[in-house]
């Protein structure tokens, strides 16, 4: 199956399954996809993921607390491919006064918010974690 927006493909299949209880998800790889998920493992939303490049498949697996709650609470995509929103440094959001990610493509490559806040650089604005 092929999608139009790999980040898209990337945030939804989390998000079900998340919703499932799932230990880990299968992906197509993909670069973008791969600095993203590094940016989650970093921050703790996600246990740790591993790449087959000869087969183009990752897996990511899912991070829970003890009852079974998932440590993601939701997955928002918020540049489109049909309607990129750009922000400025001082416009990137804090998302949950900075429990959340904000996850932005920036002329130095994928980054978070916080660091693209800090280095003074706007980009993309491509999803948002919490």
């Amino acid at each position: 199956m092929s999608f139009n927006d790999p980040i898209a493909e990337l945030l939804t299949k989390i998000r079900n399954a998340k919703r499932a209880q799932h230990r880990y998800v299968d992906l197509s790889f993909s670069k973008n996809k791969v600095k993203i998920l590094d940016l989650m493992k970093s921050h703790g939303f996600i246990e740790n993921f591993l790449v087959n490049q000869e087969k183009f498949k990752m897996r990511v697996f899912l991070r829970y607390t003890k009852d079974r709650r998932s440590v993601i609470r939701d997955l928002q995509r918020v540049s489109t491919c049909g309607m990129r929103q750009y922000v400025g440094y001082r416009n990137i959001p804090r998302v949950f006064n900075g429990m959340g990610l904000a996850i932005l493509s920036t002329p130095q490559g994928i980054i978070d918010g916080e660091t693209a806040r800090n280095n003074k650089l706007g980009g993309e604005l491509l999803c948002v974690v919490w």
